[in-house]
């Protein structure tokens, strides 16, 4: 645990001073009131939005410093020097930014620093994390990104930015095990976020925000036991929670500035990076692209737009360097002839494998099964909360199309009293109905594909929560009926605290206060190609990290050079 805590607080240091140095250089060359975020009480400039910026950052930062080395030791000293650079020259401002918030909530915090420090120190690894999360980050440790990397093992092309992220910040370079404490750090800055519904339950003022704060609270309570594993799918849920109640909060408080929802845009490109399955998230970028269009702003649309592909670029290098493909394990985009491509023929069955995994099946042959057949199916197999949650969606869904025509109505007429239109402002605001659409179109395009409801979970909470939030906050919100609420919310979180507790007690370890839970590691044989071992299992499909280089079976490969950093192709 000790391990963790000191792993956050360097986390912390490095992602806030890189997130606050952007952020103010961004405010002195966009249009935005704020221009002095240190002076400004909006949401924007909370500590989690320093903290979120800073790992986009640092995260682009070390995937393009993979295409040329590992990411290890160079990459840290590097960004440490950074670092000092941006504090020498604002630190004025990070020490009033950071005396504005020590109140009686930052105790609050520091009891979820240690509380979330605890589960990242020990836990259930994620079934995945021996497969190939743990190969994948040692790879990025070692050698950074390798030509053909995916033709050893096909996993190893699931580029995830998430995967560079936990490369910088695993320490491995200090000999002591690679940490894995990045996806318990970032649902520990939810869950400070999410302190904000103290507030609206104490004013009995809930907004759709808020609603979606209550399903992340319920979403990081499911995986307190599980946050040590470095999955994609956490970083991906975790981020796009962070996106839309920002995104919400800054509709509810009327923001009007284009700015903030713009980088909140740019945040929905990385989100792109760490998950593919989460590309409908940009829709949100229909918003303020339609404003700056409308209005003109070309040279902020050329900046954003400049953004959002300095974001997205090193991922798509590194997707083509790992596999030869742009967006593996897609080939419908075939734009490069290289040696070490991975073959269509197993790139096909990849893609497909992942799709009919996700609705129940083993068996590939069943890729074509119409949605008919398999949905009832999948259906049965969902738990009894899943199974709640999703109808729920689907009803969400029903109930914003009825709402979208209602909308279209309204604008044909033109013509509304002023009363109506004081109760459907909310409602009626563009920037709320697209978070809506966003998280509804993402939920059917999730249903539609590959319904594992750990792929997609944060889009089977939040449709509900988002869309019926914003009916109860524009024409439910009286006092009697909202006390009633704000009390069904208190003894939802109160039973979900109880029951994390109780899986704490339960499953309490009296290890790991010193150093984290090391990776899972299994046995193993060997084999040796052009003159280097590798490994793959004994027994089922998981090695650990320990083993490296390894494969779940037998590799079938061939070198393009002498050494492993020079890549392989398919033999």
């Amino acid at each position: 645990m000790v391990s963790v805590i000191l792993n956050w607080i360097y986390i912390i240091i490095t992602t806030f001073v890189v997130g606050y140095g952007v952020l103010r250089f961004l405010t002195r060359h966009l249009p935005y009131p704020a221009k002095n975020a240190v002076a400004s009480d909006r949401m924007s400039w909370q500590p989690d939005a320093y903290v979120m910026c800073g790992l986009v950052c640092v995260t682009v930062y070390a995937q393009f410093f993979s295409l040329f080395s590992g990411v290890g030791l160079w990459a840290n000293l590097i960004l440490c020097v950074v670092c000092i650079g941006i504090f020498m020259r604002e630190r004025e401002g990070i020490f009033e930014t950071l005396t504005r918030y020590l109140s009686w909530k930052f105790c609050a915090v520091i009891a979820l620093f240690f509380l979330f420090a605890y589960g990242t120190s020990r836990g259930t690894p994620h079934y995945d994390t021996a497969l190939y999360h743990a190969q994948s980050i040692r790879w990025i440790e070692a050698y950074g990104a390798v030509k053909g990397l995916g033709n050893l093992h096909c996993r190893l092309a699931y580029n995830s930015a998430s995967f560079v992220l936990s490369a910088l910040y695993s320490m491995a370079f200090l000999g002591r095990g690679s940490f894995h404490c990045v996806a318990g750090f970032l649902a520990f800055v939810l869950a400070a976020g999410n302190m904000r519904l103290a507030d609206s339950l104490r004013e009995r003022k809930l907004r759709a925000s808020d609603f979606a704060r209550v399903m992340c609270v319920y979403y990081l309570v499911n995986i307190f036991d599980e946050m040590i594993s470095p999955a994609s799918d956490y970083f991906m849920v975790l981020i796009a929670f962070y996106i839309v109640i920002t995104w919400l909060s800054l509709a509810e408080r009327g923001e009007k500035e284009i700015f903030p929802y713009a980088l909140l845009c740019v945040l929905s490109v990385f989100l792109l990076t760490v998950k593919l399955s989460a590309a409908l998230i940009l829709l949100l970028t229909i918003y303020p692209a339609c404003r700056l269009v409308k209005e003109k702003r070309w040279r902020e649309s050329g900046v954003y737009l400049g953004l959002g592909f300095l974001t997205a670029l090193p991922f798509f290098i590194r997707n083509v360097i790992l596999s030869g493909w742009l967006v593996y394990p897609f080939t419908s985009i075939d734009l490069f002839d290289v040696i070490w491509k991975i073959p269509k023929g197993v790139a096909d069955y990849d893609a497909r494998e992942i799709q009919v995994w996700g609705r129940g099946y083993s068996d590939v042959t069943r890729f074509d099964m119409p949605m008919r057949e398999w949905l009832s199916g999948w259906f049965r197999m969902l738990a009894g909360s899943d199974k709640l949650f999703v109808l729920m969606a689907v009803l969400a869904v029903a109930v914003l199309l009825l709402q979208a025509v209602y909308v279209l109505w309204r604008w044909s007429r033109r013509q509304t009293t002023a009363g109506s239109s004081a109760t459907c402002e909310s409602t009626l605001s563009p920037a709320l109905l697209t978070a809506q659409a966003t998280v509804a179109a993402s939920f059917l395009f999730w249903l539609c594909t590959s319904p594992l409801i750990r792929y997609g979970c944060v889009y089977v909470y939040l449709t509900p929560a988002v869309v019926f939030g914003g009916i109860y906050a524009a024409i439910c919100r009286r006092r009697a009926f909202g006390s009633i609420v704000c009390a069904a919310v208190c003894l939802l979180l109160v039973y979900k605290a109880f029951a994390l507790g109780r899986g704490i007690i339960s499953s309490h370890e009296n290890a790991y206060w010193l150093l984290q839970k090391d990776y899972e590691n299994f046995a193993v044989d060997a084999c040796e190609i052009e003159g280097v071992i590798f490994y793959y299992p004994a027994q089922g499909d998981q090695t650990g990290y320990d083993a490296f280089p390894s494969a779940p079976a037998k590799p079938q490969i061939a070198f393009l050079g002498t050494e492993l950093a020079d890549g392989f192709r398919a033999e």
